[in-house]
């Protein structure tokens, strides 16, 4: 079915026409002198700081990101009903929300997706205008919490006035026809040409258009992967020298390269589906060697973001209700998750336990009263990770075992202790030896908690211990 490609092609299939591209303009950066400087955007004219740079910027080890899925988010599905839920998303401990493409969608070949794109500089109607995305980015400044977009480079729509004005920015075959992306049957779209350096500039320019316009503080770039590393580096680079800006840049995808364009973070691919397998059997012990490969090449202040589902997978893989065997599951793969390493990512629903899937092509508003005990358990998880340098940052250290998930987490004098049943079963397991005959307190309750030489964990029980 062809809608499902939309979650298959942005993770896995190969765009080869996009890759030899990249390797070229890798090839041709490289081999440029160090005087070469990268082409920049001249400085809007037409553009006017809206309101106050946000500079309360969280560092990325810190952030917590929340995905909006407009449609879905309420029943009216626009942005005013996001700013009215602004104080429920901060109550996960959330420092950045990311707003999935605001932009008008196509209509011809459309199949009303919202990364087929029709005016990169647009708020579409069924959403609201740019009035109300300010105040959403005002309210949400006040509440403490960062806004970025979803940007959408790799193509656009077939009726995106830059077909017409521009038909030489996008990529054409032997006829001098427009296609779709080389390698994916994403017909609704027209592929884009970063051979062309004015597309790039025009590309540049709208998103500086959001950043200073609406006073967004970053972008999620989506499909990251099929998009040339000399684009992103020229993009953020160019992004960068807003002044006083600290803007945040994710990237949908897993190329080592995203970190030296200049992106803060990348998605953890590997551990979402690692979590899977351990919850569908596999041993547990695997998780840690996932999660030690996935940061071999991260540098140091960069990040993996990590998630138990996203807009693509709750599409159509499935909703984490239905991946980690229910409520008890889905919350202990939040746990392992969260606290292992990297920057925790909720998606719309999540948080209420959201059994069916979630389209993101119409909407299939959320029922926010469903599952408040599953709620208040990710509120209070929530607290006291926000709060903890030692879940965000400590030194890692683990005990392997088939069924259970034990690490800990120490940060100067700050100690986590995680414990995560991956089974659908009550499991003993025998503590090591320097864990034995220990004290410890709940995290979320602070009531004490003595360790003696094993514990009883049942189905998909997890303890969060500190001292």
């Amino acid at each position: 079915m062809k809608l499902k490609y939309y979650k298959i092609n942005y993770k896995k299939m190969k765009n080869y026409k996009k890759l030899f591209s990249i390797f070229l303009t890798t090839l041709f950066i490289v081999s440029c002198s160090k005087d070469d400087s990268i082409p920049t955007v001249e400085e809007p004219t037409g553009y006017t700081q809206y309101g106050t740079p946000f500079s309360q910027v969280p560092a990325t080890e810190d952030m917590i990101v929340y995905e909006v899925n407009i449609r879905s988010f309420s029943a009216n599905g626009d942005l005013q009903s996001v700013i009215n839920r602004l104080d429920n998303i901060k109550s996960l401990g959330v420092n950045t929300i990311w707003l999935m493409p605001i932009y008008p969608v196509g209509a011809v070949n459309s199949v009303n997706s919202p990364y087929c794109v029709k005016n990169y500089k647009e708020v579409a109607t069924e959403y609201g205008n740019l009035t109300t995305l300010r105040n959403l980015t005002t309210q949400a400044h006040q509440k403490g919490m960062t806004v970025i977009l979803d940007w959408v480079a790799n193509h656009t729509s077939w009726d995106n006035p830059w077909i017409t004005t521009h038909s030489d920015w996008y990529t054409k075959n032997s006829s001098g026809q427009i296609i779709h992306p080389a390698g994916t049957n994403w017909t609704d779209v027209a592929d884009l040409n970063f051979g062309n350096q004015e597309m790039r500039l025009a590309m540049i320019d709208a998103m500086k258009y959001w950043v200073l316009e609406a006073n967004i503080d970053g972008f999620r770039c989506d499909y990251a992967d099929g998009v040339p590393f000399d684009f992103w580096q020229q993009a953020i680079t160019n992004l960068n020298t807003i002044p006083n800006r600290d803007l945040i840049f994710l990237a949908e995808g897993n190329r080592n390269d995203h970190f030296t364009a200049g992106f803060d973070m990348n998605y953890a691919w590997d551990f979402y589906a690692k979590s899977k397998a351990i919850w569908n059997g596999e041993s547990a012990a695997n998780l840690y060697t996932t999660n030690t490969t996935e940061y071999t090449n991260v540098p140091s202040g960069k990040h993996k973001i990590r998630f138990t589902t996203n807009h693509d997978e709750s599409a159509w893989d499935a909703t984490p209700m239905t991946l980690f065997n229910g409520k008890n599951g889905a919350l202990a793969a939040s746990v392992a998750t969260i606290f292992m390493n990297g920057v925790p990512l909720f998606y719309t629903g999540q948080e209420v336990g959201r059994l069916n899937t979630v389209s993101f092509f119409n909407s299939t508003p959320i029922d926010w009263n469903t599952n408040p005990d599953m709620l208040l358990a990710y509120q209070n998880m929530m607290t006291f990770y926000k709060n903890s340098n030692a879940s965000k940052k400590g030194m890692i250290t683990t005990y392997p075992s088939n069924d259970i998930l034990c690490f800990q987490k120490v940060y100067n004098s700050e100690n986590v202790l995680i414990f995560v049943n991956t089974r659908n079963t009550p499991i003993t397991f025998l503590l090591p030896t320097g864990l034995q005959n220990t004290n410890w307190n709940e995290a979320m309750t602070n009531g004490t908690y003595s360790l003696s030489t094993s514990i009883n964990l049942s189905a998909y029980q997890y303890l969060i211990l500190k001292n």
